[in-house]
């Protein structure tokens, strides 16, 4: 199943990168964020391996994070008109996720992000509801995609939200 969504940001494409890409941002803006450690490798790098932890209520998922695609490498200085790539694996009991992150100018200090998620799953009754009822993936990934709008823009933390 594969789904793409997109949202404006009312930053410039630098600061949003930035943003995006460093780590100790993650729990701001990423919901249930408990754990993101390297197990091999440095954070964002191409070829990077993480271990991965989120929490949902009372359910804990431990995930593997792999770097697959990161242009350009340099995200401080971005010439106009680049488009930042940012892609990964991710592996968890039973799914497998690529996640495809472009980033472009879309006007003076705006960014457009767009997302595309391809999930597969082993377990049938995730393969079922992935068939029944896909809106509920493409929710959670916009709703991941304004809890960043909110923290860029407004310096919201989902944290302080019961989230």
């Amino acid at each position: 199943m594969k789904c793409t969504t997109s949202i404006e940001i009312a930053l410039p494409l630098q600061q949003v990168a930035q943003l995006l890409s460093d780590p100790a941002h993650l729990p701001m803006w990423l919901r249930g964020m408990e754990v993101h450690e390297p197990v091999s490798g440095t954070h964002g790098e191409v070829g990077t391996v993480s271990r991965v932890v989120l929490r949902s209520g009372k359910q804990t998922m431990e995930l593997t994070e792999t770097i697959t695609r990161r242009e350009p490498a340099d995200l401080r200085t971005l010439p106009a008109g680049t488009v930042v790539r940012y892609e990964r694996e991710i592996e968890g009991a039973g799914m497998w996720n690529a996640a495809r992150e472009r980033l472009t100018e879309a006007g003076p200090d705006r960014t457009l992000w767009e997302s595309e998620n391809e999930y597969r799953f082993r377990n049938p009754l995730m393969r079922l509801m992935a068939l029944l009822i896909p809106g509920v993936f493409r929710k959670q990934q916009l709703q991941h995609m304004e809890d960043f709008k909110a923290f860029a823009e407004l310096g919201t933390d989902v944290r302080d939200h019961g989230a």
